[in-house]
């Protein structure tokens, strides 16, 4: 009978049916995600109340000797928050019972739940041996949280085909004003340190986000950014306007050789980091305010462009003027690469507030570092991209764009004609004229 059918069984069904149907991969993988939580999560669940009672499902006699009186009454309908969204979930209601049952793993009201939605997203794309996948999710929630090895293959190679389609995409259409670039680092082999995984996001020219590019790297290196850059102007990537990133000389070096037409915007969160450091901690919240405002333009009243920019320099050098004495050394990390400080001053006054730091794809990081947090190494460099992509993938389609106004897409045209798209040289070239004995006539001419 249908009623019959436990909440698990009912989950492992609909997964079987997805992979039956003929529904775009995509969508097949973005609702698998879904169901498995919701199953491992039931699993878990389930596994609880049948340690609590003693005895499982439909079973009259205790299996142990301490087992408590009481026993299974339906379920109850309730809603799990993760940080994908909400999961439904079917808690068993008891009866009979001397003392109140509370999960231990969701609480007394299943309300809120982050490490098994990082279990989950780990177990499903760690690339580990089926059998091993199932022994992990089994330690952690019991033999009966574990799902089928079908189901498990199928996951993990159907998530890592489509990272493998994603890495290898042409980018020829993508056209982009804004590419963010930054790294994090995550233990991917066994007995090394932490290594870095470079990524890039972008904003188009119709201020739509975009996750642009993922690679490993052997360290923050120039040659690690040059071939991760080179990689993706080879499958099409045209330069953008401007390139926002960290002040690591390797990558600067990098950008400047493979994008050298872009300008290049240093994070000023990075900058006033390396600002504190040299900055005695009693001093410190008053260099900090004083930093930021150096980049308060609202009450200057004047248009993004060079003499906006030469404003914000003319405080720069006030800074300098004023904390030289004191801390010399603060000071010179400010001036170091200081053009790199107000290169978005340039761009459209809307949109700098996002455009002056790297710290959106710093926190998309952060997230995929606290759901890998569970495993902790992960099994080799193709896991660990797999894994890093497939958050950051689904945290992608939440991401927020740029409003384009109309102003703003004419500077940004200004921008772009001037930058990428210059006019072209004028050179001489000599017309010699018809009249024998005349002297050569110089011309200018387009080249």
């Amino acid at each position: 009978m249908a009623h019959r059918v436990s909440p698990t069984d009912r989950i492992r069904g609909h997964i079987d049916e997805l992979f039956a149907s003929d529904r775009p991969l995509p969508e097949i993988l973005e609702e698998v995600a879904r169901l498995g939580a919701q199953l491992l999560m039931q699993a878990a669940l389930e596994a609880e109340v049948t340690e609590f009672l003693g005895r499982d499902r439909y079973q009259r006699a205790a299996a142990c000797e301490d087992a408590r009186p009481g026993a299974r009454n339906g379920y109850r309908e309730v809603t799990v928050k993760t940080t994908a969204g909400p999961v439904e979930m079917a808690r068993p209601k008891l009866r009979g019972t001397s003392e109140a049952f509370a999960s231990r793993l969701f609480g007394a009201h299943v309300t809120k739940t982050n490490a098994l939605e990082s279990l989950v997203i780990a177990s499903f794309v760690r690339g580990l041996p089926v059998r091993d996948v199932e022994a992990a999710l089994a330690e952690a929630l019991g033999d009966q949280a574990a799902i089928s090895k079908s189901t498990v293959s199928a996951i993990c190679q159907q998530i890592k085909d489509e990272y493998e389609a994603w890495a290898q995409r042409r980018l020829d259409e993508v056209k982009l004003d804004y590419l963010f670039l930054d790294a994090s680092f995550f233990k991917m082999h066994p007995g090394s340190p932490s290594e870095p995984v470079l990524a890039a996001w972008g904003i188009t020219t119709s201020g739509k986000p975009a996750f642009i590019g993922l690679g490993p790297g052997t360290g923050e290196s120039f040659d690690a950014w040059k071939d991760f850059l080179t990689d993706l102007s080879g499958r099409g990537l045209a330069s953008p306007l401007l390139i926002i990133s960290d002040g690591a000389p390797g990558l600067i070096g990098a950008i400047e050789q493979v994008y050298p037409k872009a300008l290049r915007q240093r994070c000023l969160i990075h900058r006033c980091r390396n600002l504190l450091a040299k900055t005695p901690a009693g001093m410190q919240a008053e260099v900090k305010d004083a930093y930021w405002k150096l980049f308060d333009t609202e009450e200057l009243n004047t248009p993004p462009g060079p003499r906006l920019v030469e404003l914000v320099d003319a405080r720069i050098d006030q800074f300098a003027e004023r904390y030289r004495g004191t801390y010399p050394a603060a000071v010179k990390i400010l001036l170091t690469d200081r053009e790199g400080l107000t290169a978005y001053l340039r761009f459209p006054a809307e949109h700098h507030h996002r455009i002056r730091h790297s710290n959106f794809i710093e926190r998309t990081f952060g997230e995929t570092r606290r759901r890998v947090k569970v495993i902790g190494r992960l099994p080799g460099e193709t896991s660990c991209l797999t894994l890093v992509w497939a958050v950051l993938d689904r945290a992608s389609r939440g991401w927020r764009g740029l409003t384009m106004t109309a102003d703003g897409l004419r500077l940004l045209q200004d921008l772009r004609r001037s930058l990428l798209e210059p006019p072209r040289q004028l050179r001489p070239r000599t017309i010699t004229s018809a009249q024998p004995g005349d002297r050569p006539e110089t011309v200018s001419t387009v080249a």
